[in-house]
């Protein structure tokens, strides 16, 4: 990375509101997933480690795949758009994981900015509406809840980190590259 990637680095504000914190925390794993996923070709996004069977380009199309079935089912309430929409959950739940071979790098990443890119826009919409991450989602759990922003972006928070720490370990094995920012 260079010097000015490293001076754009997202960082959540010290002491920002709590939508800016929430939100800084989630581009900073975006970001560290972009990085650790940078660069590489199709058998360095093909690759695993030990005995795991999860890429780095399984993480992207999974955490696309999060990215829009969050939005699209937990706050909009819709039916997730494609690619989505064609698969058998229920059948082959590791779908994401298991085709990403099949993509080129290109496909991957293009197909996770797009969803973060999507993710982005329903997240300004709400906030734009001044309800803050109070604001409750369309969907409805069997006991009759619903979740608020929050909830769904500190799901989100939660669902990077882990996966963000499995991109570490493959990045790493790689082509030994490390850290937590390019800074």
């Amino acid at each position: 990375m260079t010097e000015s990637a490293a001076e754009d680095w997202p960082e959540p504000p010290l002491a920002g509101t709590e939508a800016a914190a929430v939100l800084g925390a989630l581009e900073r794993q975006r970001a560290t997933l972009a990085w650790k996923t940078s660069g590489l070709d199709a058998a360095g996004l093909r690759a695993t480690l030990g005995t795991s069977s999860v890429t780095l380009g399984g993480l992207l199309k999974h955490l696309a795949h999060v990215e829009d079935s969050h939005f699209a089912r937990l706050w909009l309430g819709a039916p997730v758009g494609a690619p989505w929409n064609t698969v058998d959950w229920d059948t082959d739940p590791d779908w994401a994981y298991r085709t990403a071979a099949e993509d080129t790098p290109e496909q991957l990443r293009t197909l996770w900015r797009e969803s973060a890119a999507r993710s982005r826009a329903v997240v300004e919409e709400a906030l734009s509406t001044g309800g803050g991450l109070d604001q409750l989602g369309a969907y409805v759990t069997r006991g009759g809840e619903r979740p608020n922003l929050r909830r769904i972006l500190l799901d989100l928070v939660e669902e990077y980190a882990r996966h963000v720490g499995h991109a570490d370990l493959i990045r790493e094995s790689v082509d030994g590259l490390t850290g937590e920012d390019p800074g």
